[in-house]
This record gives C-alpha cells, structure tokens and sequence, in this order.
C-alpha cells in the first residue's frame, strides 16, 4: 500500500514524544507491506465509510483514509482522536 500524509497528520507527528514517533515509522512500514500484520490493530472505524484506525501503542492510535491502494494518513494521537477521526 502507498502512504501519504496530510498537512494535519505532519503537524501532530510533530509533537509526539521520541518513543512513539519511532513507533509509528514501524507501524507505518508494516501498513505499507502487509496492514494485516496483527500488531497494527487495523480496523475500519465505526460509521465511516473509508476510514481506518491503526494502533501504535497502548494509547495511541493514527486514522488513514483509503482510496485504491493509498493511505492518506488524517490524524495522529492519543486514543481520544478516535472521537473525531
């Protein structure tokens, strides 16, 4: 699968500590060659039509949208940015 980021998802990569931004690199290359892999907690979020949610620690979780074979990276955070994917 091909990853972009949005402006957005840059910007909050930007302020998250050391240890979960080298989380996320790890994460991100296992989404970009099997997001099936189980440490990544893939799922479809509920009530959306083309957006996923991908676990990269315990507290934090990033959004993506999927169009064709692309991962469009939308938000990064804390478990609460589920509420507003």
């Amino acid at each position: 699968m091909h990853i972009e980021a949005t402006e957005t998802f840059i910007r909050l990569y930007k302020n998250l500590p050391e240890e979960v931004k080298r989380r996320t690199k790890k994460a991100l290359g296992f989404l970009e060659s099997n997001p099936t892999h189980p440490s990544l907690g893939h799922k479809k979020m509920a009530g959306q039509e083309d957006i996923f949610e991908v676990r990269i620690s315990k507290n934090y979780r990033l959004t993506y949208r999927r169009i064709d074979n692309t991962a469009y990276l939308r938000k990064i955070g804390t478990h609460n940015l589920l509420r507003n994917p």
